[in-house]
């Protein structure tokens, strides 16, 4: 029901994920960013967790082959279909037979398309979410291939706009300190805080890698592998930290200085290349 056209730099099939798996070594994976996923879902009357389309960047060409109601949330681009503009954070319909265009985003890394009805995709442990690092659910997006529209549409849309606050520009995270921060310098969360952090060409849904003051650990000893959650931010020997996203391997060698609040998670899942961007102990 939906022909991809062309799949833009990275477009990928998420839902809310697949958490409880990580003693197996399955990572959550699921939207980077839950709070769009969540509102695009909204929109089209489909339950919040409906499986949708994440983009990266540079969304996406889809021939919608019927009627469809659509709504768009997360990082603003550029939409067109059927030769007229879309909005974001709206309820919009489509015609059959309407190509939609995604172009790059303005800000931020990933917008979120949700249909009304939902992605119909096999499920893997529960979830239809692709997950770039183990390889489990959907492939990526590729020229050619054909979605189809599902039935998880739970209620008629109640209203046709979402207003929502832009991106910030300089984003500051909340993070809690350790579990590993006996192993780095006393002054090292300062020094966390206290820097605006540049986000590296090599980042992706594993983990965003910064670039900044060095925060080697202190502590040489090897460190046995451990637990790793959404948010943490681990340091490798360089002493750039990784602050890992939904794809992250679930266990891992580096010490983790801190970890980023829950709550600010979606806005860490929205930061692109040459983003700066700052913490604060809370």
């Amino acid at each position: 029901m939906i022909e991809v056209v062309s799949p833009g730099s990275l477009t990928t099939i998420q839902d809310l994920g697949r958490p409880g798996w990580a003693h197996l070594g399955v990572p959550p994976s699921g939207a980077a960013d839950p709070r769009s996923l969540r509102l695009a879902n909204r929109l089209v009357g489909n339950a919040e967790g409906a499986a949708g389309l994440e983009t990266t960047i540079r969304g996406p060409a889809l021939r919608f082959l019927r009627p469809a109601v659509i709504a768009l949330a997360g990082a603003p681009v550029e939409a067109r279909a059927g030769g007229r503009a879309l909005a974001m954070h709206a309820v919009e319909h489509l015609r059959a037979g309407d190509v939609l265009e995604l172009g790059f985003a303005s800000a931020g890394a990933r917008t979120y398309l949700a249909i009304r009805g939902g992605i119909e995709a096999e499920l893997t442990l529960g979830s239809a979410a692709s997950d770039v690092l183990s390889g489990l659910g959907p492939p990526p997006l590729a020229e050619g291939a054909h979605l189809a529209i599902g039935a998880a549409a739970v209620a008629w849309p109640v209203t046709e706009v979402a207003p929502v606050a832009p991106l910030p520009s300089r984003p500051v995270l909340r993070v809690v300190a350790g579990p590993r921060d006996d192993r780095f310098a006393a002054d090292a969360l300062h020094t966390l805080c206290g820097a605006r952090w540049e986000v590296a060409g090599a980042s992706n849904r594993v983990g965003v890698r910064l670039r900044g003051p060095s925060l080697a650990p202190t502590d040489e000893r090897e460190l046995r592998s451990e637990g790793l959650v959404t948010g943490a931010l681990e340091v490798p020997p360089s002493g750039e930290p990784i602050l890992l996203l939904t794809d992250h391997p679930t266990t891992g060698g580096y010490p983790v200085l801190a970890v980023v609040v829950s709550g600010d998670l979606p806005v860490a899942g929205q930061l692109r290349p040459g983003d700066r961007v700052g913490f604060r102990a809370g």
